[in-house]
């Protein structure tokens, strides 16, 4: 089983998009019963409350569902739990780094290191965008997690 957690602030925007995006992708490969996927967020603002209502109608007109996900907060135990942590961007990186016990096993990266363009560091805040900047983490959040589903598969083939 590989296990793999996306986090961003509140867990109701970026996270929860690449929650599902990934989650998508990973049943339609038929990986879902050796693939699990969650998120959370860094902050615990949102907890219980479902994705913001722009990002699930964004997504859900991309043909992905995100309407059963709730928000939580991260937790020490996470770091235990999953395999991989990916960040949405750099200070939700250093904040997981800083809270990440010396015996973790998680390994921490940033979310678009699967990018294959790498052309952005972080996955933007889409509440500076409008409903651009929803559509705008869409298109990072579906590139990077083709990516990571390809890195995936060819693990669970060795």
């Amino acid at each position: 089983m590989k296990r793999i957690l996306f986090v961003c602030t509140g867990n109701i925007c970026r996270s929860s998009t690449a929650e599902g995006v990934l989650r998508h992708y990973i049943q339609a490969a038929g990986l879902g019963d050796v693939v699990e996927i969650a998120s959370a967020g860094t902050h615990g603002y949102h907890i219980g409350e479902p994705p913001d209502p722009r990002t699930v109608a964004h997504a859900k007109r991309r043909g992905f569902d995100l309407s059963a996900q709730r928000a939580r907060k991260v937790r020490a135990e996470d770091f235990h739990t999953y395999d991989l942590i990916l960040a949405m961007d750099r200070g939700h990186f250093a904040h997981l780094e800083s809270l990440r016990p010396t015996n973790a096993r998680a390994d921490v990266q940033m979310y678009l290191e699967y990018h294959p363009a790498r052309a952005h560091t972080d996955v933007p805040d889409p509440y500076y965008g409008g409903a651009e900047g929803f559509e705008e983490v869409l298109d990072l959040v579906e590139q990077a997690s083709k990516t990571l589903l390809q890195k995936i598969s060819a693990g669970l083939k060795r």
